[in-house]
């Protein structure tokens, strides 16, 4: 009996420990997917109860306390760079020269990045093209990516077709995804032929993956969002 009720509490505990943060310090979140938001056309399904949240949500969720960015800099603010330790960038729109030099300033002063920087994103968005609210149809790096050392390359004659890689021993699934190539120097890793790039950056580091696709909000098996959590405690716990 004593036994059987130290495991139930114990049981207990354990899930409660999942549905806990597994940091107090909040992580910040700069994207141009619909992430936190339904991606919906219309304000009410925008405002609507029954509307799903997007499965990321919650596996930020469980990182820390998730401050959405709009832009990027180290201004003091409730909503900049400012405090901020930990960063995923998702398929982000262009960066101003001003963000570029803030991002950059950031990471070598001791930030942490999740980057997912895909080419050739292909979830399908009811917002049409030129929206500000559609996602960025291809990452635009160049700039930062070039402060670090890296190139965000793209093979258009790969088949259209959902394929699912080992990058540090997680199944990502990837669909049309780039590499990312370097200069040979010894502080940058690159994983599954450049699908992924871990970097020491000043003492900051980034994680690169050439794709979004395991952002798509269609997941019934939890296979993407296991995946992105595997990611995000690459990216972060350890460190």
């Amino acid at each position: 009996m004593a036994l059987g009720l130290a495991l139930a509490l114990g049981l207990i505990g354990w899930f409660s420990l999942q549905r806990q943060p597994v940091s107090s310090k909040p992580i910040a979140l700069f994207t141009s997917l619909p992430l936190l938001w339904s991606g919906q056309t219309d304000l009410g399904s925008e405002v609507r109860r029954d509307q799903p949240p997007h499965w990321a949500k919650a596996a930020l969720a469980r990182q820390g306390q998730v401050v959405p960015l709009d832009t990027l800099t180290l201004a003091a603010g409730p909503r900049s760079l400012a405090g901020i330790t930990r960063l995923v960038i998702a398929q982000p729109r262009v960066l101003s020269p001003a963000e570029n030099v803030a991002l950059d300033d950031w990471v070598r002063g001791g930030g942490q990045v999740l980057l997912l920087a895909d080419p050739a994103y292909t979830e399908e968005s009811p917002y049409p093209l030129g929206d500000p609210r559609r996602p960025q149809a291809a990452a635009m790096l160049s700039p930062i990516l070039t402060r670090w050392g890296l190139e965000l390359q793209f093979d258009a004659a790969q088949p259209l077709e959902l394929l699912v890689r080992e990058v540090m021993g997680v199944s990502v699934p990837t669909v049309l995804a780039g590499t990312f190539a370097t200069r040979g120097q010894a502080n940058c890793r690159l994983w599954a032929d450049g699908l992924a790039v871990t970097c020491a950056i000043g003492k900051g580091r980034v994680v690169g993956l050439a794709d979004a696709a395991v952002l798509e909000r269609d997941d019934p098996a939890g296979e993407r969002a296991r995946a992105f959590g595997l990611l995000l405690d690459s990216a972060f716990l350890a460190h």
